[in-house]
C-alpha cells in the first residue's frame, strides 16, 4: 500500500466518523424539536416561530463564518432542517 493509499484511507474514515456524529447529531436535534412540536400543539401555537427562525438563520451565519464554512450553505442546510421540523409540528398538532 502507498503512502498516498494510506492517507485517502485515513481521510475517508474521519469523514466516516464525521458522517455519524452529523447523523446522530441531528437524530438528537429532531428529538428536541418534537418536544417542542408537542408544547407548541398542547398551547395551540404554530408550528413555526419566524422570529426563532430568523435568529437561528443569524446565528447559523455567524458559526459557519467561525467554522470557515460558506454561509449560504449553512443557510440551505438549516431551512432544510426548519422546514422538516415545521412539517413534523404541523403532524404533531393536526394528531391532538
Amino acid at each position: 500500500m502507498t503512502d498516498f493509499d494510506e492517507k485517502l484511507r485515513e481521510h475517508r474514515r474521519s469523514i466516516d466518523r464525521l458522517d455519524a456524529i452529523l447523523v446522530y447529531t441531528l437524530g438528537e436535534r429532531f428529538k428536541q424539536t418534537e418536544q417542542i412540536g408537542k408544547l407548541k400543539a398542547e398551547a395551540n401555537l404554530q408550528a413555526s416561530d419566524h422570529e426563532r427562525e430568523l435568529l437561528q438563520m443569524e446565528r447559523i451565519k455567524k458559526l459557519s463564518a467561525e467554522a470557515n464554512l460558506h454561509p449560504e450553505f449553512a443557510e440551505k442546510i438549516l431551512n432544510l432542517i426548519i422546514s422538516e421540523v415545521v412539517k413534523k409540528h404541523e403532524k404533531i398538532k393536526s394528531s391532538l
